[in-house]
């Protein structure tokens, strides 16, 4: 098996295999899901959920805000700071 995924693509394999515009239009990193139709705000709970299992991290209510989830670019930019909050390096304010 392959290990060498990154971050971004198990987030891009993730979207693809539950939205089909994705796979219909492409993901483009800075593309606003909501906006685009791809992703609706219940698609956004399962992408939540996905990060939590894949990525072993629990993202809090505070960062339960559109603009993480608009885009991929957004989450993946959210992931080192949901672990290292899970971690205890990072502070929450």
């Amino acid at each position: 098996m392959n290990q060498t995924h990154t971050a971004e693509d198990r987030i891009k394999d993730f979207v693809r295999k539950h939205f089909p515009l994705a796979v219909k239009n492409g993901i483009k990193p800075n593309e606003k899901w909501l906006e685009s139709g791809m992703i609706d705000s219940l698609g956004i709970l399962d992408l939540v959920h996905f990060l939590e299992e894949e990525f072993s991290l629990r993202i809090t209510d505070d960062e339960l805000m559109p603009e993480y989830f608009e885009s991929l670019e957004a989450v993946t930019a959210l992931l080192p700071h949901a672990i290292d909050l899970l971690s205890g390096k990072t502070e929450h304010t």
